[in-house]
């Protein structure tokens, strides 16, 4: 048993300030209760009890809650520290998080920061009845959305719940690394995450890996053509696992990359499907209720169905109102764009428009932007074609208009 003396709720005590001190103002989507979702958020249950006992100065407790949550994850080196910590704590006063003799400021100021962004996940939950404001519409066939907030570490799934409508629910959260110099990523080598909305492009298996990428890597289609637009560069940004002698690393760690534990990926990746499942980073993500999010749902789908309706009418000036005046496709501006459809309309004596599996995830940027995606099924008197296709709609003088169109 350890003896419990007047300095022996320390031993957290820079630590658990910290947390405190890190704490982000409330807000309406993670104040108050926790989601009555089931979440398999790792570890930190467990540090939240370890944590607890500490601050009741029962250390005892504490030191076998430890060794419990090592028994199940060997390779956690923050609890390897918090072991230690209360160890020393039999012998001598600890002053601080990571006392022991030797112990390296880097890492130990690693690890804290890993504590303290762990703990404020775990306790700020999104509540069910809010979602996040990019998950606009999900294709019947799209059965998983994740979402990542870079400044809390945290990734988020959302499922496709097509008993109430495509609303996003709420399935599980996890802790997650991201590049050494944060998010915003501009260009090739400079250490950031991206963010903005992506998707998975592929699956690559460990046995074709380096052991860096642990379990398996899903690159995403960094940089996609808002990207390009905004003069953005840089590859190489995938989702994966760690390597197989650590559990986790510290909340900035990668070079750009979205990083979990191996057994989280492992989950999450499950719920992957090629091509299809959104991966969208945000550095703060918006919550919207869910009266909010359905009015946003409402009005961008009126705005496509509008385009949609359009272009059959035939009535050309109509359908380009639908069109930024700074659009651009592959190799077309605006001016270019409208001879064409001007020309090619001109011979038609009838349009078919088809707009399937529908997609629509705002862009997690100061402009209002989303990301609309769906089969297109395209007939008329002389020529039938069939395309999947994304369009970058932005908001213009209080209108949404296509300001990119092109193959996905």
């Amino acid at each position: 048993m350890i003896a419990v003396h007047k300095f022996a709720a320390f031993s957290f005590a820079f630590l658990i300030a910290g947390l405190a001190c890190a704490a982000p103002a409330a807000n309406p989507a993670t104040a108050g209760q926790l989601s009555s979702s089931v979440s398999d958020s790792g570890p930190e249950p467990q540090l939240a009890k370890i944590f607890k006992e500490i601050e009741g100065k029962r250390l005892d407790t504490a030191l076998q809650l430890t060794e419990n949550l090592l028994r199940q994850y060997p390779n956690f080196r923050l609890g390897h520290l918090i072991k230690g910590d209360l160890l020393l704590a039999r012998t001598q006063q600890i002053k601080s998080f990571g006392a022991m003799e030797g112990a390296p400021a880097d890492k130990v100021d690693d690890l804290r920061a890993e504590a303290i962004i762990r703990l404020k996940g775990y306790r700020e939950k999104p509540e069910a009845k809010f979602v996040p404001r990019y998950l606009l519409q999900m294709p019947p066939d799209q059965r998983y959305a994740i979402v990542v907030d870079t400044k809390r570490s945290r990734l988020y799934v959302y499922e496709n719940d097509l008993t109430n409508g495509g609303r996003p629910r709420f399935v599980a959260d996890y802790y997650m690394t991201q590049g050494k110099l944060g998010a915003d990523k501009l260009s090739e080598g400079d250490k950031k995450t991206p963010t903005g909305v992506y998707h998975v492009t592929a699956n690559l298996p460990r046995q074709k890996l380096a052991d860096l990428y642990g379990n398996g890597a899903y690159p995403l289609n960094y940089p996609n053509e808002w990207d390009k637009r905004q003069g953005r560069n840089g590859s190489g940004i995938w989702l994966h696992g760690t390597p197989s002698n650590t559990f986790s690393r510290p909340p900035r760690a990668s070079d750009g990359c979205v990083v979990l534990a191996n057994q989280d990926l492992d989950v999450v990746a499950k719920n992957l499907q090629v091509g299809l499942t959104p991966v969208i980073i945000s550095n703060s993500v918006e919550w919207l209720s869910l009266d909010d999010w359905a009015k946003e749902r409402s009005e961008l789908n009126k705005a496509i169905e509008a385009w949609r309706s359009d272009w059959e009418s035939r009535d050309t000036d109509r359908y380009l109102k639908h069109y930024s005046k700074r659009f651009k496709s592959a190799d077309q501006n605006f001016e270019e764009f409208a001879a064409q459809k001007k020309q090619v309309n001109a011979g038609k004596e009838w349009i078919k428009i088809k707009a399937d599996n529908l997609s629509v995830f705002r862009n997690p940027s100061k402009e209002e932007v989303v990301v609309v995606t769906f089969d297109q099924d395209y007939r008329s008197n002389n020529l039938n074609n069939q395309m999947k296709k994304r369009q970058y709609w932005l908001r213009e003088d209080g209108k949404w208009k296509i300001i990119y169109e092109g193959g996905a």
